[in-house]
């Protein structure tokens, strides 16, 4: 049960969790002021050290860790309902949340770097029908689900419900079908590839619905022509980033592999990272969207020069710095959710239909499956938030309209449920359904003649 992880969980890090105010104390003690780095230190290694224990022990209950990294921030960051409060800063500390975002980021480039541009242009037509009909269906759903049930948060906040529904992290959907022995399958192919078009898809609407946003915090209404600029800046900067770093990215890379320089890769790879997450920024789009476009475009083939001599691809190379900072991305979030929401019923219920909403809305996608492949896996595959919708649910605590953030505290956390179901039921549904198929299979086989 996710209630006897969390204990469990609880009881791993409350040591940890106990000692840090207590050598914060020490820190400061001796009549001067504790360097302000000191805390921020600390607060990490209680963070890094829970995350990898919430993350083995969901590895062990069979789950993804980042499943046991986000309910770890979930119990640090409530261990004020048990009355210890020493850990609440946490939540608003400016440093922490600073790593967090460059975590974020990260995460991207790296999600980039696993796929390519030439990837993109050549999945089929199922997967792209998948795709369409994977990011159309939840958004309409989910803008339903927030217009019935919180009629008061009026159509910005309902659509931003609805582009929160749309992610995929088919990361926990590629693991299930690896371990299984099916990741060469139709439905492996047809997953992983509508994913790479999930992933713009999903990035442009997240665009376009906080760009409406942070135009009509600024000034009110936002007409029809505004959007229609939103949409045509977002695919435009897409578009133009990708076509760009083609070009750009090899040439840039070939004159870097003359530098003997150690660590030269990397630093090339990160700035290509970081400049257009901050063009991105800067046109009026969530910085991930760069952070994506750049992993998209950096390929193997770009930086053999460096590995010819030797050197680690890139990909390898930002493994260790993704393993630091993306844990205290999921962890923070998990800080930043309060169980107390959960005592009001009407959150409960909201959480209840977006979960029924992310679930029904990646099945509609199955529809676009062409050819034998089992469409009910196919549906199962997509269904997965995981990463991809906490990074969707932190935007939303970012975005301003009327002073205030799009998401309160208590709808923040109705995604987090979300998040923690729909990656919960993943793995085990998909594993039930691929065996059952197979088994099908076996048994038309054994009655043929």
């Amino acid at each position: 049960m996710p209630s006897r992880r969390l204990r469990a969980a609880l009881l791993l890090t409350a040591p940890l969790a106990l000692l840090a105010p207590a050598l914060a104390a020490a820190a400061a003690g001796g009549g001067g002021q504790a360097d302000p780095i000191a805390r921020v230190a600390l607060d990490l290694a209680l963070i890094l050290v829970g995350a990898k224990l919430g993350g083995e022990l969901a590895t062990r209950l069979g789950q993804p860790a980042v499943l046991g990294e986000l309910l770890i921030g979930v119990a640090l960051g409530n261990l004020g309902l048990l009355g210890y409060a020493e850990l609440e800063g946490m939540k608003q500390d400016a440093a922490l949340d600073t790593l967090s975002r460059l975590g974020v980021l990260l995460l991207l480039f790296e999600v980039g770097l696993e796929s390519t541009v030439r990837q993109m242009l050549q999945v089929g037509l199922s997967a792209l029908l998948v795709a369409t009909l994977g990011v159309a269906a939840p958004f309409a759903l989910g803008w339903g689900a927030g217009a019935l049930l919180v009629p008061a948060g009026g159509p910005y906040l309902h659509a931003f419900l609805g582009a929160a529904l749309t992610a995929t992290s088919v990361g926990i959907t590629a693991r299930v079908l690896q371990d299984l022995g099916r990741s060469r399958s139709p439905e492996a192919r047809i997953i992983l590839g509508a994913a790479v078009i999930d992933d713009v898809l999903g990035l442009i609407i997240l665009a376009v619905v906080s760009g409406v946003i942070a135009a009509a915090g600024r000034g009110g209404a936002v007409s029809g022509l505004e959007i229609a600029a939103i949409v045509a800046k977002a695919a435009a900067f897409l578009v133009g980033a990708l076509a760009l770093g083609v070009w750009l990215a090899p040439r840039v890379l070939r004159g870097a592999s003359r530098l003997q320089t150690r660590g030269v890769l990397l630093a090339a790879g990160l700035a290509f990272c970081f400049s257009l997450s901050w063009l991105s920024a800067a046109l009026g789009l969530a910085p991930i969207v760069g952070a994506f476009a750049a992993g998209l475009v950096l390929e193997d083939v770009h930086y053999r020069d460096f590995v010819d001599r030797g050197e680690h691809g890139l990909e390898e190379l930002v493994k260790p710095i993704g393993a630091f900072l993306v844990p205290v991305f999921f962890v923070v979030m998990g800080l930043r959710t309060d169980l107390r929401a959960f005592a009001d019923p009407s959150v409960l219920g909201l959480a209840g239909a977006l979960t029924l909403a992310a679930v029904v809305g990646k099945q509609v996608c199955a529809a676009g499956v062409l050819g034998g492949a089992d469409r009910l896996s196919v549906g199962i595959g997509m269904v997965p938030r995981g990463e991809v919708g906490l990074i969707f649910a932190n935007i939303g605590l970012t975005l301003q309209l009327g002073g205030h953030p799009v998401l309160s505290p208590a709808l923040y956390s109705a995604l987090v449920i979300v998040v923690v179901v729909t990656t919960l039921v993943t793995p085990p549904a998909l594993r039930w359904s691929l065996g059952r198929r197979r088994a099908g299979s076996i048994e038309k086989t054994e009655a043929s003649p």
